[in-house]
């Protein structure tokens, strides 16, 4: 019989699989203590105000205590990814299409909330059960579609890698965490602005054009709702047409519709 592939650690922990020891004395922490510590952390200060030490104060041990449940910040950062995420919607009595969209909505506003998530990991392959069981949920909204496994697998990524572009954007333009000073863009219409003076019209004919129209004063909605929701669409409907394709291949292999 093959032998599992070794996990990492703290994986082992994030799914409870680690042995418990039959003697010594209880454990003073749990992971989800340790995790809710350092997101309220993260959260009130950024990712640079967490630590071993500062979350280790948290929650009233030493920092070398805290070594014996998580082995690094690494690891930390990872079950914090994991530990931010509430459960999913669930998708019965919902069609693929409304149900992907509230599944990628939250993701997007999830990190709207917890701005350091898009500094945590962002190509990183989930690995932790909270996240898992959002992957899964997104493949079971799109079971009966005709879609293969590769297929649901990459509908998934691609919507999650649009509410992370999306958040990261919004953020950036200046809707989400502060940013420096020298650096601050006080939203989508100065974003044009700047833009409109910075751009060569020769050598960028099309996008000065558009920066110069003023498209931008009007989009301050663009850093809140009306943009993400036009993207959305943009990508449901290419999932709809590659279902539409796949039953539209599916009735020629099977001969239906073919005159006798």
């Amino acid at each position: 019989m093959e032998q599992e592939r070794p996990l990492p650690s703290v994986v082992e922990r994030m799914w409870g699989r680690e042995p418990v020891p039959r003697r010594g004395p209880r454990p003073r922490l749990d992971l989800a203590t340790i995790t809710t510590a350092a997101i309220e952390i993260a959260d009130a200060e950024g990712l640079g105000g967490v630590s071993m030490a500062s979350v280790a104060s948290r929650v009233g041990v030493a920092a070398t205590a805290l070594y014996r449940y998580i082995g690094s910040k690494d690891d930390l950062l990872t079950i914090m990814a994991d530990g931010v995420a509430p459960p999913p919607p669930e998708p019965e009595g919902r069609s693929w299409r409304d149900y992907l969209a509230l599944w990628t909505r939250i993701q997007r506003d999830l990190l709207l909330e917890h701005a350091w998530l898009l500094s945590v990991g962002r190509l990183s392959p989930p690995l932790g059960p909270r996240r898992l069981l959002w992957f899964d949920r997104a493949l079971a909204a799109l079971d009966g579609t005709g879609l293969d496994h590769g297929e649901k697998i990459n509908v998934a990524s691609t919507l999650t890698g649009y509410a992370l572009t999306d958040a990261a954007l919004v953020h950036g333009i200046g809707g989400g965490a502060p940013q420096p000073e020298e650096h601050a863009i006080g939203g989508a219409a100065e974003y044009g602005e700047v833009l409109a003076g910075l751009l060569d019209p020769a050598a960028y004919p099309a996008l000065s054009a558009a920066m110069r129209s003023g498209v931008m004063r009007g989009a301050e909605g663009w850093v809140e709702d009306e943009d993400f929701v036009f993207g959305l669409n943009l990508l449901l409907d290419g999932i709809e047409a590659l279902i539409g394709r796949r039953a539209s291949e599916e009735r020629s292999c099977c001969g239906e519709g073919v005159p006798e």
